[in-house]
Parts: C-alpha cells; sequence; structure tokens
C-alpha cells in the first residue's frame, strides 16, 4: 500500500515538473514502467495526489461521456476537495465555445479538425496534443428493429427513416467518408450513398442525439460509434466491413490557459494508467497503447 501511494505521488511530481512539450512523453515513459499503479488512488489510503478544494473543467465530445464521467467520478475519489466538471458535445460545438472564450481545463475532440482549430488559435500547443483512443462506425437499429434490416443493403429500401450526425459533427463527417466508400465498393453500388441518404430525416447536432432518437423508435436506423452500442447495450447493431469503415482518432490536450495545470496534467495521466486505460475499453473504446504514443 505505502509502494502505490508512493508512486502516485511521483506522478504527481512528474507531471507539474513537465514543459508543455515533453508532457506526454514523460507521462507514458513513467506509467509503462509501473504496471502494479492500478487506481489513482489505493482504496483506504489517507494520502492524496492532489488536495484543497479545486475544480477540473473538462470540455469532451459526446461520445465519450459514459466513460469520462466514470472516469471523472475515481478521479475526485483519489483527490478528495477536487470537483471534475465536464461539458459533454458535439466536438465543433466546444471548440467554437473554447474559442470564443469558455474556460476550460483540458480538451477532448472526436477528431483531429477541432483540435487543430484551437492549436492554430493558439490555445493549445501542438506538442500538448495526442491521440489517446480510437472508435469506429456502425449503423444502430431500433430496439424492436421493424422495418427487419438485416444488412446494410437493406438501408437503401424506400420508405426507411434514418439517422446521422450532422456533416459538421465529427461523426457525421465520418459518416459521409464511409458512405463513399461503401458506394465506390463493387458489392454494394456506386447509387449506395444516394439511396441511403434518400432515407435521410435528420442531421443531429451530436451523435448521442442519434442513439437517443433511435432508442426512443423515431427511426428505423442511425450511424453512429461502436462505443454507443455498449452504452445503449439494447440496440441492435450492424457493423460495417472494415476495408469500408474509418477509424476515428481522438486527441486530447490541455488548454493553454487552464487555471489548474497541475490537476490538468495529474487527470491526463490517469487516462493513460492501466485503470484508466480499462475504464475506455470497458466503454467500447480502442485505447492507444503507450509504445505508440512514444513512438
Amino acid at each position: 500500500m505505502r509502494y502505490k501511494v508512493i508512486l502516485v505521488l511521483m506522478t504527481v511530481l512528474l507531471l507539474t515538473a513537465c514543459k508543455p512539450g515533453e508532457t506526454w512523453k514523460s507521462i507514458t515513459s513513467w506509467l509503462s514502467s509501473k504496471s502494479d499503479l492500478k487506481t489513482p488512488l489505493p482504496a483506504g489510503s489517507t494520502v492524496t495526489a492532489i488536495t484543497g478544494n479545486q475544480q477540473l473543467t473538462i470540455f469532451a465530445a459526446a461520445s465519450l461521456k459514459d466513460a469520462f464521467q466514470e472516469i471523472g467520478q475515481d478521479f475526485e475519489t483519489a483527490n478528495p476537495g477536487v470537483k471534475v466538471t465536464f461539458n459533454f458535445a458535439g466536438s465543433q460545438t466546444l471548440s467554437t465555445q473554447i474559442t470564443l472564450g469558455a474556460t476550460a481545463d483540458v480538451f477532448a475532440s472526436a477528431n483531429h479538425a477541432e483540435m487543430d482549430k484551437l492549436i492554430t488559435g493558439g490555445m493549445v500547443r501542438q506538442d500538448a496534443s495526442m491521440d489517446f483512443l480510437t472508435n469506429r462506425l456502425v449503423v444502430i437499429l431500433s430496439p424492436d428493429n421493424p422495418a427487419k434490416i438485416a444488412t446494410l443493403h437493406d438501408l437503401t429500401r424506400a420508405g426507411l427513416k434514418i439517422l446521422t450526425a450532422d456533416e459538421t459533427v465529427p461523426a457525421g463527417k465520418y459518416t459521409l467518408e464511409v458512405l463513399k466508400k461503401l458506394s465506390a465498393d463493387p458489392s454494394f453500388g456506386d447509387d449506395f450513398i444516394t439511396l441511403v441518404l434518400n432515407n435521410l430525416v435528420s442531421k443531429e447536432n451530436d451523435v448521442k442525439l442519434v442513439v437517443a432518437k433511435v432508442q426512443l423508435g423515431e427511426a428505423d436506423a442511425g450511424f453512429a460509434y461502436f462505443s454507443d452500442t455498449v452504452a445503449a447495450s439494447q440496440l441492435k447493431f450492424l457493423e460495417i466491413p472494415a476495408r469500408d469503415n474509418v477509424i476515428a482518432r481522438y486527441p486530447i490536450a490541455f488548454l493553454n490557459n487552464s487555471t489548474q495545470d497541475e490537476l490538468a496534467r495529474s487527470f491526463l495521466g490517469y487516462i493513460l494508467s492501466p485503470a484508466g486505460q480499462e475504464i475506455l475499453k470497458k466503454w467500447g473504446f480502442d485505447p492507444i497503447s503507450r509504445q505508440e504514443i512514444l513512438s
């Protein structure tokens, strides 16, 4: 127990000592050698990594909601007096809010485009941003599947009600990429995208709205992330062939103007720890290995 507490305190010292450009390699190098660090702080210990009443504000893509809420609860338990506040929305909405002056300590996006806007705007250092997980698209179906959709080809059937995220949202952009790739696939035909989009009844502001409406039976099918099928386990879904799918890479970074620099780096360190990685896997994401981050 004492050894694990010392490990946690050492990681905090490391995180606070790092210059922004050195943060990720320092964190991952240290964590890679500490395989027994299973939790942010050992249960029952009276020693905390960070003390005092502090608030950490995380802006995160809507698809991360379930995983990040669990990670946030663990982080608060490990650090009494720390409150983790989340703002979940479409990545484009979050980057716009930050650009307009919203206060955030950490930003996790579902694509690079929105993170790049903040890097270009000087709000995030390029060397402070890294990809930390991947996701993929699937087609989710209404719980009772009244339309009897059995294959992707069925999505072209006239009269279906299909939902996607808006193309300004990462999930919406990925959906269009997938539909274009499927249309270029001889097994689907070049009119596949046209026929599917003819059945489109709504474009939502974030992927969680797509999931919610399909759950309620307001649509027959929708394009969402695989991770959404874990959070909404009652939904059936269709896999998209790997050759036609898009792998979404999620970047994360702390903001230059964060007033909780130490706390933000500690939170990021926990995400990269074995415990944080297991939570991401639990919710259907594929964490990017520390070896890949370091390469």
